[in-house]
């Protein structure tokens, strides 16, 4: 039996029990009204039940850092593509937390419909798996009435930007909440910084710098017995249809910082750069290791973004917000730094916190949200932030200029259409020398 297979017969055997267990867990499975009914989960200390879609290293990452953030969550179900994820997954949470992993195999749901699975069984539902599916998972799971984290970035399209944002409007009206998966927001010393830079301590914000320079993500070698599809979603990274590029997937950090500093006012238009440089195998897929954008304000602030992947080269993660009386200085979850113009030191933020990441902080302030009873909504930051780096790929992959208001008005979606399964044909397939075929800016049209 090949992985394919044995995704599919695995999916198929979940279902069943699934279905079996549903009776019995329906009494427990009301989320949505958790944040309105707190005395659905008294016998049970108030326990959350926490949902995975996605088993890789950030969704593992996603399942851990709630956890640590809130002890009296479980993690109760998780879905991903390969069984196997899951496993590794699974085998490593539950060293970590003991009995608060209690995923059993009725709870477990391979296949590209698992997440449904977990959206059934679940009160919180952590979405981190390929991008080209975050905004119809989150949408689902808003429609189902349950809290909802989505990773970076919401979505690599314009259409996948129009989904979440029918999902924010949703949240807000059923009262479900949302948090968005741009961390930088919840880094304590990052929130001082902007609350000094709206209070005017570095002046008029001229300009901003963002760089996102690293080497490139993991490449797995075919297996002769994979399905194109599957490899192409193993190696989701890489393909642009799955991943959206590099753009949304590295700078989405960077420009989201940005825009957070500028009081999450977008910019007016965009242009931008890029191409290969490096890498021509076939294992690199479509995507492009080397990205710039330039993001214009009608009164004449730039946002400047370059981002690369390139093993041996020059590596940076960091934001420099240029003022008219200073500048700030963002460098990872390094404390943020002000200096004056020529360079000196004006102010420091304190290290964090020992055993305190703006990832675990994310989840506890969200599973707090949840328990107060006002759960956070936060789909509509995702969405912008997400639409600026998708218009940022879509001026780099074309060569144009494009304004904000043309980019949102167009039809560009990566096909397929519809709904995906391991027997879809993939949109894009290598030529007889085993490359890919990559956007060529100047005559690639993407709407």
């Amino acid at each position: 039996m090949n992985a394919t297979e044995s995704s599919t017969s695995r999916n198929s055997i979940n279902r069943r029990n699934f279905l079996k267990s549903s009776a019995a867990v329906a009494g427990t499975a009301a989320l949505g009204s958790l944040a309105l009914d707190r005395s659905v989960h008294a016998a049970e200390s108030n326990v959350i039940k926490l949902g995975l879609v996605g088993c890789g290293g950030r969704g593992s990452g996603a399942a851990s850092d709630a956890l640590t953030g809130d002890p009296n969550a479980k993690l109760w179900a998780m879905a991903d593509v390969f069984p196997e994820k899951i496993e590794s997954a699974l085998k490593g949470l539950s060293k970590k937390y003991g009995e608060r992993v209690q995923v059993d195999a009725s709870r477990q749901f391979s296949g590209l419909d698992g997440y449904r699975g977990v959206i059934e069984n679940c009160d919180v539902v952590m979405i981190a798996c390929a991008s080209r599916f975050h905004a119809p998972y989150g949408l689902a799971a808003v429609k189902a009435k349950k809290h909802v984290f989505v990773e970076k970035p919401a979505a690599v399209d314009v259409a996948g930007i129009h989904t979440i944002l029918e999902a924010d409007e949703l949240s807000k009206k059923n009262g479900t909440g949302f948090l968005a998966g741009v961390t930088y927001r919840y880094h304590l010393g990052r929130r001082e910084a902007i609350k000094r830079i709206h209070g005017g301590e570095i002046g008029d914000i001229l300009a901003i710098q963002c760089d996102y320079l690293r080497t490139p993500y993991r490449l797995i070698e075919r297996d002769p017995a994979w399905s194109e599809m599957e490899y192409q979603l193993r190696n989701w990274y890489h393909f642009t249809w799955l991943s959206g590029d590099d753009v949304p997937q590295s700078l989405i950090h960077n420009l989201d910082s940005a825009l957070w500093a500028l009081g999450d006012v977008m910019p007016d238009a965009a242009y931008g750069m890029g191409g290969r440089s490096t890498h021509f195998q076939a294992s690199m897929g479509t995507s492009f290791d080397h990205h710039h954008v330039t993001y214009e304000y009608a009164d004449g602030r730039c946002i400047y973004g370059s981002c690369r992947t390139a093993a041996g080269c020059y590596g940076s993660n960091k934001d420099i917000f240029h003022g008219t009386k200073g500048r700030c200085h963002f460098a990872a979850f390094q404390p943020p730094v002000f200096t004056d113009l020529k360079g000196n030191v004006l102010w420091k933020a304190d290290p964090l916190p020992p055993g305190n990441t703006p990832y675990i902080q994310e989840h506890k302030e969200f599973l707090e949200s949840i328990r107060a009873g006002k759960p956070f909504q936060r789909a509509k930051t995702l969405a912008e932030s997400s639409m600026g780096t998708v218009l940022g790929q879509m001026v780099v992959y074309n060569g144009q200029r494009l304004t904000w208001k043309d980019a949102m008005a167009s039809k560009f979606a990566f096909p397929p259409a519809g709904e995906i399964t391991m027997k879809t044909e993939p949109p894009v397939k290598p030529g007889p020398d085993g490359i890919y075929p990559v956007a060529i800016p100047g005559k690639t049209k993407l709407y």
